[in-house]
């Protein structure tokens, strides 16, 4: 019992030592606004934001090690390397990371990140969370007097391979290449388990990445919908993200260029986004088949 306390004691100290050494951080935040000279259209603004990075977590969502869909587990492995790259500079800096690869946490039962996501003391949220289930944890539904509908046809489940794959369960974890530090991180895919940790370390602000945008980022209980609607002030990654879209689906275009499309609707109707720039100082990461 005593090793134990020790070793929970030293997980606090070391995270109380790494929140001391976090300094503010500067992104530049792009959203889309009604233009004011073309009526029902849109144009791009860019701001600046200064946060403080020990107010600041990073959520993944969904980087599971595979997918029933094999092109969307190939991206998830190409994106997978320079996320974590983005993951470790943004926890140097001082900022709490989330992992939330749904339906798997008990993958991780008894580790410490799983534990300090059980353990956060339960606080009440400023608005319900909410209670509706989708695919093995609660689900935010489009908001229809906040957003119009996806710019995307998915209701194919858009996958983009020639050939038709049976949807199935074909995840167990999240993807061994993002790293967690077991002394620093947590894990949940639980709304609740996700407000109580951001209250516990006083997180303000909360950056989104990982897949799938058009359904997990924006639907997930730790997912931007939820996010926005517990008063967070929140930013899309979006060159830490992708879509389940298939170019033979409405409105016919490439998969990346309907990933952008959804990217500019969480632009108008939810949040701003940002690149991995604002973390790394590097140019963005871009998939390889992406020729835009």
């Amino acid at each position: 019992m005593k090793i134990i306390r020790l070793a929970l004691s030293m997980c606090t100290t070391l995270f109380v030592i790494n929140m001391a050494h976090s300094e503010p951080i500067t992104i530049k935040t792009r959203s889309q606004m009604l233009s004011a000279i073309s009526a029902g259209k849109y144009k791009s603004i860019e701001n600046e934001v200064t946060w403080e990075a020990s107010k600041t977590a990073v959520i993944i969502v969904d980087m599971w090690d595979d997918h029933w869909c094999p092109n969307a587990a190939k991206r998830v492995a190409e994106m997978a390397k320079p996320m974590n790259k983005v993951i470790k500079l943004a926890r140097d800096k001082g900022m709490f990371i989330i992992h939330a690869p749904s339906s798997t946490v008990d993958f991780y039962k008894g580790t410490p990140a799983r534990n300090r996501a059980i353990n956060a003391p339960n606080s009440k949220p400023p608005k319900p969370l909410s209670k509706d289930v989708r695919w093995g944890t609660n689900w935010c539904w489009p908001d229809k007097f906040r957003e119009t509908e996806l710019p995307i046809d998915d209701s194919d489940m858009g996958c983009d391979c020639e050939e038709e794959f049976p949807i199935r369960e074909a995840w167990s974890r999240q993807i061994e290449t993002i790293e967690i530090d077991e002394q620093l991180d947590a894990i949940t895919d639980n709304g609740l388990e996700a407000y109580n940790l951001l209250v516990k370390y006083k997180i303000e602000n909360v950056i989104l990445m990982g897949v799938h945008l058009n359904m997990c980022v924006l639907g997930r209980p730790v997912g931007i919908r939820q996010m926005v609607n517990i008063g967070k002030n929140v930013v899309l990654m979006r060159d830490m993200t992708d879509t389940m879209y298939n170019p033979k689906k409405r409105p016919f275009v490439n998969h990346f260029e309907g990933t952008d499309l959804v990217v500019k609707h969480v632009e108008k109707f939810w949040c701003p986004s940002i690149t991995s720039t604002s973390i790394t100082g590097q140019d963005p990461f871009v998939f390889k088949n992406n020729s835009q």
